[in-house]
């Protein structure tokens, strides 16, 4: 794996910046003003031990925990704005790429997904956009923070003269307080966090296996807009959340200061009294800045880069993949003529063989077509190339006379209707499935007529909710057979000249393989239809069955002149019917 030079990422990582710019310079300023505070702390304590421990000035020691609280003010109000800007430049660079990337998981290639796994594009998405955040802030922060961990330092000072600790007890139940009401407000945001991240995914997801019904359908638009709102709610809910983290180290802050206040005055009350030196506080102070440990710091921040530029990098690779071509221009003839398919080679990437060799016939226009043979035969992969969903290595697909290389791929696929054994439906109601993608405008009477065609509406009817009800991730409320019907309806409603089959009746019980049979035949009805099937018995009446075997076209005819011929088709017969 190659591995792309920091300063080529921070560059492409910068792009993203520049809308933001102002915000950025205001987040590193804040942070130079909490990084400030630190030497500004130590400052202070040179005329505490001067005036209030030497010279015993109770004048100085009047107004000095004073400073010494407004100091903490300063600071707390400043980490705040920088967290908080952070927050919001960090949240929207996420929600800007990982958009894009979304974008780009739909104009990629079907070849794509055959080599790379689609738990791996998700986590490109979901992880890596996130990760790059620590590539791009943390290591800001840090430095900009040097030397700062107020917390500590009171904790440590406090661990070193215990009598001294009773003092913090008066702000404990405050603080306590304070964290209580708002790890209850985190905790409500947590929640919204995990329902919002399961909506992405699902999103994702749905996305993923339905590409090809996305693509054939026009629903890129759709599936770009329904992603964008909830990466929306993911980048707000981060940003409250963080709000309410630092609004808490903020509070708490505040108050251990004005506990660390009381700290020094007594401290040199007893000084007075010679109950504490000079020295013992020095040891006091010094041993608290002691205890800051830089060196694990810094290594914690080149973790964190690392693993934010590794992120960095998956992602623009990935933006970098090539999409599918947009070459073509050209529009299909009206009305669609046959389609041809011309000695057509293909092999799958690392793949052994070709999965196609020399595949050449001819579909006559408003025809049905069938493609049989074993599994791998190549029917599929061949199907795929006429919305081009890939391309071969080499021949060509005409439709019309036109190379489907010179159209344009949108303007091809709205000519194409898809209907598979893998129906794929969408997490929404009936209505929105049929109504699908280009066809999201359809009337409510056009969705009806659709239904009434594909034998679907008598079981809509019985649904508590008719076409509004919800039918769950992928239809999961719904029956093989229903399912089925509704991609037909969704078919029948765009009204496509061109039809693909992809073995839509198997695994079906005799009777929804009835309705679906009867309600394809309406759907074939004057198009240019090719099937692929499984059960010859569904194919019997097509005009010619195209017989395929390991990436070949050995036989063509109809079901007569192929039985008549005793060749191949003959076997696969006798086979099913044994």
């Amino acid at each position: 794996m190659h591995t792309t030079p920091a300063a080529v990422l921070y560059r492409r990582l910068f792009v993203y910046l520049k809308n933001y710019l102002t915000l950025f310079l205001l987040a590193v300023l804040s942070m130079v003003v909490v990084a400030a505070t630190m030497p500004l702390f130590a400052r202070l304590m040179q005329p505490l031990i001067d005036e209030g421990f030497v010279a015993k000035n109770m004048a100085m020691m009047q107004w000095l925990p004073w400073a010494i609280v407004g100091l903490f003010v300063v600071r707390g109000v400043f980490n705040f704005i920088n967290e908080y800007a952070s927050s919001h430049i960090s949240g929207h660079l996420v929600q800007t790429i990982r958009q894009e990337l979304y974008a780009k998981l739909l104009r990629l290639p079907g070849n794509y997904f055959v080599r790379h796994s689609s738990g791996r594009v998700m986590s490109r998405i979901m992880n890596d956009a996130g990760q790059i955040a620590d590539a791009g802030f943390n290591v800001i922060t840090v430095i900009a923070k040097d030397g700062v961990s107020v917390v500590a330092l009171l904790v440590y000072l406090l661990y070193l003269d215990w009598q001294l600790t009773l003092i913090t007890l008066v702000a404990l139940p405050a603080i306590g307080f304070c964290v209580r009401v708002l790890s209850r407000r985190l905790r409500h945001l947590s929640s919204q966090s995990q329902q919002f991240n399961g909506e992405m995914t699902q999103s994702l997801h749905e996305s993923i296996n339905g590409s090809r019904v996305i693509k054939i359908y026009g629903g890129q638009a759709h599936e770009q807009a329904r992603f964008s709102r909830v990466a929306a709610d993911v980048r707000r809910n981060g940003v409250r959340q963080t709000a309410v983290s630092a609004a808490s180290s903020g509070i708490t802050l505040l108050m251990v200061a004005a506990a660390l206040s009381l700290i020094l005055y007594f401290a040199a009350q007893r000084a007075q009294q010679s109950g504490f030196s000079a020295g013992d506080f020095m040891s006091f102070l010094t041993a608290m800045i002691m205890m800051f440990d830089p060196i694990k710091r810094i290594t914690g921040v080149i973790q964190s880069l690392q693993r934010g530029l590794a992120a960095a990098q998956s992602v623009f690779d990935f933006l970098d993949e090539a999409e599918e071509p947009a070459d073509g221009t050209l529009p299909l003839s009206e009305p669609v003529g046959d389609i041809v398919f011309d000695n057509l080679i293909h092999r799958y990437p690392d793949a052994e063989r070709n999965s196609l060799n020399g595949v050449s016939f001819t579909v006559p226009a408003g025809k049905v077509y069938a493609l049989v043979g074993a599994s791998g035969c190549g029917k599929t992969t061949l199907v795929n190339m006429l919305p081009r969903f890939f391309d071969p290595d080499s021949g060509s697909i005409r439709i019309g006379g036109l190379d489907i290389r010179q159209t344009d791929i949108a303007a091809l696929r709205e000519k194409m209707a898809l209907v598979s054994q893998d129906v794929v439906l969408f997490n929404g109601t009936i209505a929105s499935n049929i109504a699908y993608g280009a066809q999201s405008g359809a009337s409510e009477a056009e969705i009806i007529a659709a239904a009434q065609a594909a034998n679907a509406w008598e079981f809509i009817q019985a649904l508590p909710q008719g076409l509004h009800t919800p039918i769950g991730e992928n239809g999961m409320k719904l029956s093989g057979g229903q399912r089925q019907r509704i991609a037909i309806a969704r078919a029948l409603l765009k009204n496509a000249p061109i039809l693909i089959l992809d073995e839509a009746t198997s695994a079906l019980d005799n009777e929804s393989e009835r309705l679906v049979q009867a309600a394809l035949e309406k759907l074939m009805a004057q198009r240019t239809t090719i099937v692929i099937a499984h059960r010859l018995s569904t194919v019997e009446n097509a005009d010619c069955i195209v017989v395929m075997h390991e990436g070949r076209v050995v036989e063509q005819g109809t079901h007569a002149e192929l039985l008549a011929a005793n060749g191949r088709y003959a076997d696969l017969r006798r086979f099913q019917a044994a």
